[in-house]
């Protein structure tokens, strides 16, 4: 079996250049849109990846042969599915990667980086896309169109792509080889750009990645900012590239940040894992409320499950002067709303649950009356580390959260998963808590406070 790769504008050229070198009984295995060319992911062109395979090395030689009748071709194409059951195998002789290739890769990988050379990236890149192409979308419709044409005129295709899918997911193989060419193709790329950014912007690159901030959401600033260093022939100033980047992170913010509880709200629900400060936290907002918009507050806690935890709560209601109210079940929850029904504002605290149990999380949905005039706040540890943050986040996402509030800011000096957050999740920032203290350590963060945060103060240019 032979395998070919082309690569074509459009794709009506894949086909005429395929039946002339690989004759009529070829097998397009897959079709995949990719870009060459340009700098730093930039004025890249795209064009269309084809792989095609012909079962029988005396077809190629074959010039315009005679369409075989129905029977005939059923017959080629059934062969060539079973054909294609050893791809794995045979592509990978025949793409010239074999098992050893991937340990001697691995150890070339820095003396190419140290010499700003890609090229071991690229031929990896280019011997593995065939395979690994198969198992993923082609984004451009017409290649959409194009290939539901090609799938309906020889419906056994289908079956082969779909084969091809499953042998690629299931080879560990392949697997180890994309993950390591995307890996060095990273590697490159930050090499590369380290080399031609400005030295303003390169500063500005390791204070985010000191920050924490996630390499997309980076990536995506540095470059916009280089794009527009290279329109200005080189001319911006630093003051000016910071400024870019820092009208980046500023309008990254629009539209993320919550503000505080609103005033037509009767119940705050608080969520979050153990060890984050809900209960403190609770309190501070208990105090804004009283102090601040002479609300009439109410505490509800479920908290039985931690050793003090009612106990902490009921004290800060006594401090404020406030009714405290402990559930065990939904029963009690409904008794407990009526009762504190004269309350302008209901705040629950919630018993902290390990968010890697599915069970102990999915108890809160038992408690929480979703409605109009409620909001579920989620309560984050800076000091958590970022993964952790989203793994968080996506698990408690399953019962409704509407805003997030961020504690320990005192204790970190990283900002950058506040970001990573809100660009991963539909949910508002409305406050943050910089210590213990009661009601004082709480505030309601704006734009220029997290861009300062996140790159550090500066004075604004007069």
């Amino acid at each position: 079996m032979r395998v070919k790769r082309y690569i074509v504008e459009h794709m009506p050229d894949a086909m005429q250049r395929i039946r002339s070198e690989l004759g009529r009984d070829a097998v397009i295995l897959s079709t995949k849109e990719i870009k060459i060319g340009g700098f730093l992911g930039m004025f890249t062109k795209k064009r269309i990846e084809v792989v095609a395979a012909v079962e029988k090395e005396s077809q190629v030689k074959e010039s315009q042969p005679a369409r075989p009748n129905r029977q005939a071709t059923t017959k080629n194409e059934l062969s060539a599915v079973n054909a294609i059951k050893a791809v794995p195998n045979a592509s990978l002789s025949t793409l010239s990667v074999p098992n050893r290739a991937v340990p001697a890769a691995y150890k070339r990988t820095n003396d190419v980086l140290k010499a700003g050379m890609n090229d071991v990236a690229r031929d990896l890149e280019l011997s593995t896309m065939s395979v690994a192409a198969s198992s993923e979308m082609v984004a451009e419709e017409q290649l959409v169109e194009e290939r539901r044409q090609l799938e309906s005129e020889r419906p056994t295709h289908v079956a082969s792509i779909k084969l091809i899918d499953q042998q690629v997911s299931d080879d560990p193989l392949l697997k180890e080889i994309k993950e390591m060419k995307l890996w060095m193709a990273k590697m490159a790329k930050h090499s590369m750009m380290k080399e031609e950014l400005p030295e303003t912007l390169q500063k500005i690159q390791e204070q985010l990645i000191q920050q924490e901030v996630d390499i997309h959401l980076r990536a995506e600033w540095i470059e916009a900012a280089c794009e527009k260093w290279e329109d200005s022939g080189h001319s911006l100033t630093d003051d000016q590239l910071h400024q870019f980047i820092y009208d980046k992170a500023f309008s990254f913010l629009e539209n993320r940040l919550g503000g505080g509880i609103n005033s037509t709200t009767k119940i705050v629900y608080v969520a979050g894992p153990t060890g984050v400060g809900k209960t403190t936290t609770i309190a501070k907002l208990a105090a804004e409320q009283l102090f601040r918009y002479q609300r009439k507050v109410g505490f509800i806690t479920s908290d039985t499950y931690r050793i003090s935890a009612v106990e902490q709560l009921r004290t800060y209601a006594s401090i404020l002067n406030v009714p405290l109210e402990v559930v065990q079940s939904p029963g009690d929850m409904q008794r407990a709303m009526q009762r504190l029904d004269y309350c302008d504002l209901i705040l629950m605290d919630t018993a902290g649950r390990n968010y890697r149990n599915e069970l102990l999380v999915s108890e809160l949905q038992s408690m929480l009356t979703h409605a109009g005039d409620s909001e579920t706040y989620l309560v984050l540890s800076l000091t958590s580390k970022s993964q952790d943050m989203m793994k968080i986040t996506e698990h408690f996402s399953k019962y409704g959260l509407d805003k997030v509030i961020f504690t320990k800011q005192d204790e970190t000096g990283s900002y950058g998963p506040i970001f990573n957050l809100l660009n991963n999740f539909p949910l508002h920032l409305s406050y943050m808590t910089n210590g213990q203290n009661v009601p004082d350590d709480l505030m309601m963060p704006n734009q220029k406070m997290l861009c300062d945060l996140l790159l550090g103060e500066r004075e604004d240019e007069s």
